[in-house]
Order: structure tokens, then sequence, then C-alpha cells
């Protein structure tokens, strides 16, 4: 059948696994002064590559400065678009055509077609973050300096670990979010665990495992120095969890610095089970 003139094209939705180095974007999404941003690198690419224009909607809005070793994000195109010489209609060719329009700094490693229930951003699960932070006098190995923060005092791993498993749960974080406007701070924490990583080349080096199934504006690395704070005997216990009963963002909780942060994971559930979770997050939760 010969399709009617003029018809909607037929669409479809991909997927995108994506990791970039956040030092020199200004965070994830496209700003409207052009300044540089991951989000609309990508977008630029893709649109050059597939001669449409295009928009990404992402699992998580990173700040300025954090970096992705597995961000998700979607995108809705024409079927046709994909129709050219040298995609012959396969999404994954994306991959090596992207690779050489991106710059180095971040790179798109996987493109596949995904059903139209799938939302990078609703039908997320959690998201997992790992923050790198070293309390050597000395600093950051250069060569990690990039993804690796500077904590200036020393801090007592076990006092570290007890602020973090008394964030863990379902609670309104608004103590620990910058806020927006009509968007809801309650989230539920699923892990949030440190670790001693230190080696002969990184003494004094910590990493904190952080899982949610959401995390509102600067949440993460204000749990990072929440917890830091009570480590060094700066704050006592009582401290932070009595930031868990405040409804407002509370300035005496310093944000951790954006380089130490890495978005490590993001986790969707089955095929059967996307609509499900798009309308679960979608409603607005309340403790």
């Amino acid at each position: 059948m010969e399709p009617t003139p003029n018809a909607a094209p037929e669409m479809m939705r991909l997927r995108l696994d994506i990791a970039y180095d956040g030092t020199d974007f200004h965070g994830w999404a496209r700003q409207t002064d052009g300044t540089r941003t991951v989000q609309a690198t990508i977008e630029d690419a893709m649109s050059l590559v597939l001669r449409v224009p295009v928009s990404l909607t992402v699992a998580g809005r990173t700040d300025a400065g954090v970096h992705a070793a597995a961000q998700v994000a979607h995108t809705d195109i024409p079927r046709a678009s994909l129709q050219q010489r040298s995609l012959d209609g396969d999404a994954g060719k994306m991959v090596r055509r992207l690779a050489k329009l991106l710059p180095e700094d971040v790179r798109v490693f996987g493109v596949q077609e995904v059903p139209e229930l799938f939302d990078a951003r609703f039908a997320a699960l959690s998201r997992s973050y790992t923050y790198r932070v070293t309390t050597d006098p000395a600093g950051a190995l250069p060569t990690r300096a990039r993804d690796t923060a500077v904590w200036g005092k020393p801090v007592d791993l076990a006092r570290v670990q007890e602020a973090a498993k008394a964030l863990v749960g379902l609670n309104d974080f608004a103590a620990f979010c910058k806020p927006r406007e009509h968007a809801t701070t309650i989230r539920e924490v699923l892990g949030f665990e440190w670790r001693d990583a230190s080696s002969a080349h990184e003494p004094g080096l910590l990493e904190a495992h952080i899982t949610a199934d959401a995390f509102c504006w600067n949440m993460v690395r204000a749990l990072v120095a929440a917890s830091l704070t009570v480590g060094e005997g700066r704050r006592d216990l009582e401290w932070a969890v009595g930031l868990l009963a405040k409804d407002a963002r509370d300035p005496e909780v310093p944000l951790a610095p954006a380089k130490g942060l890495t978005l490590t994971g993001v986790e969707y559930p089955r095929e059967e089970d996307l609509a499900a979770r798009v309308q679960v997050t979608r409603d607005r939760r309340s403790l």
C-alpha cells in the first residue's frame, strides 16, 4: 500500500547509553545561551547524522562538573531517517558515526530500538552514583584529578558510614535539595555505603556508593558532604538524623565538590512492567 500523502511519519524510539567527563560541560541540560552542555553536544551530532531534529530525554540531569559512566537517554525519530547508506536501517551503526563527530569527553556506547513505553526518566527503577574523595594532604592523584574531590580534613570512616546508614530509607530530603517549584523532595535511598579505596598510589581515598529511586537537585552531593562532616567530627550523628525532619534546604549542609561524582548505573523494569513503573513515578509522592 502506498503511503498517504502528507501522513505523519512512522516513529521509533531509541535508547542511548552514554558516558562523559563532565569537567568542561555546564551540566547535562541544553542552555538557551549556547553554553556547552552534554545534551546539546549529543543532540547536535545526532541531528547531523539523522538529518532530523533530535531531542533527548535523560534518566538524570547531572550538574556542571558531574560525570557519567552509564547515563541513559531516549529519543523519538522518524524510522525513515535510519534509511541512509551509512546506517542502512540499523540503529546500532550510529555508534560508529557518532564517535567520529563527538568530542573525546563524551561518548555514546550503545543505540538500540526500544518499546514506545520505555522512558529513560520515568521508567527508571533506580539511579546509582559513586563519589570519589581523598583526604590525603597531597591531594588527588594527578591522573584522577578530574574525577576525585579533595576533603580538607581527615575523617573517621566508621562515623562516615554511621551517618550514611541513618540517611537510608524513604524520607523527605528537603534539607539536602535545592528547591524546584512544584517538585517533591520525597525520595527513597536504597543504599548508601562508604568504602576505603586507598592504594599505594592513592592514600586516603574513599568511595561512596549511593542508590535511590531518584535524586533531587544537589541531593547526592549534600548527602556525601553531610556524612563527611559527621566523619570529621564537626557534627554528630543526631545532627544528620535531624536533617530529615526539615522541610527546606538547610544552609548548614555543605555541598561536596561536583568533580567527585559519577553516575554509574540506571536500572529499568522488564518490558511488561514499563507502563506501571511510569505511572508510579509520575504520581506525586507523600510519606
